[in-house]
């Protein structure tokens, strides 16, 4: 069978709402890390707490705290990292198994369709699941990068090298949290695409949802209105 007869088997609704879970996707990536001025989004705001974070750990003596926080930080990663890569063997297995996957279908909606149709749409969540199993594993090793940075700043504040080698953890620390963040949005769209599987227009709601739903955490929750509070100046302490 050819590539066009192939492509035929989908409907003109397919490739549009196929193209509306990746532009969707993009954007709101594009849209959280590049947020416009005055209107921050949580992950922004988050960097600058990770800044503020080194600089405190810094005067902190013993730094038991930060170790168990950068631990905590790789397992979690680690976590989701595990958990992609079982979701693309049950993936991978579906692909080689669709014809029970075309019953339940036709079942459920009504409609049948040959095996490359379905075989296409899983393929297109398995994308979206290696995206994110890449970004996890990639952030968990940057926060082991951060790990040794922070057991490289001197233990003494006076020390020339304690700030600098603080902020570069800093970065470090921000580099493997955006990975993460990355990672989540691929899971995300990823259950969207799985929508696909009941039609064209599911589709699209559940890309449209998706976006939604990820605009408001970032934008409008209630956490970030948390984050963006300045707390109260108390001791006789000045704001510098």
């Amino acid at each position: 069978m050819i590539w066009t007869t192939r492509l035929a088997q989908f409907s003109l609704l397919d490739p549009a709402a196929l193209a509306l879970l990746i532009a969707g996707w993009l954007w709101i990536g594009w849209r959280i890390e590049n947020p416009p001025a005055g209107r921050p989004s949580v992950s922004w705001l988050m960097a600058d707490f990770r800044r503020d974070w080194m600089k405190q750990m810094v005067e902190r003596d013993p730094r038991i705290f930060d170790a168990q926080l950068a631990g905590n930080l790789r397992q979690a990663t680690a976590f989701f990292a595990s958990a992609t890569m079982i979701a693309i063997g049950g993936g991978l297995a579906l692909i080689g198994n669709t014809e029970q996957l075309a019953g339940v279908a036709e079942d459920l909606i009504q409609d049948s369709a040959p095996a490359f149709v379905w075989e296409v749409k899983i393929l297109v969540v398995l994308l979206f699941l290696s995206n994110a199993f890449l970004k996890f594993v990639w952030s968990h090793r940057l926060f082991g990068y951060c790990s040794v940075l922070m057991a490289a700043v001197p233990n003494d504040r006076t020390a020339p090298l304690a700030y600098p080698r603080a902020a570069q953890a800093a970065e470090i620390s921000i580099t493997a949290a955006r990975s993460f963040n990355r990672g989540m949005r691929a899971t995300y769209f990823s259950l969207a695409a799985v929508a696909w599987l009941a039609g064209a227009l599911p589709l699209a709601g559940a890309a449209l949802i998706t976006v939604a739903v990820l605009y408001r955490r970032e934008f409008a929750s209630h956490s970030r209105t948390i984050l963006l509070r300045i707390p109260p100046v108390s001791n006789g302490d000045s704001v510098s």
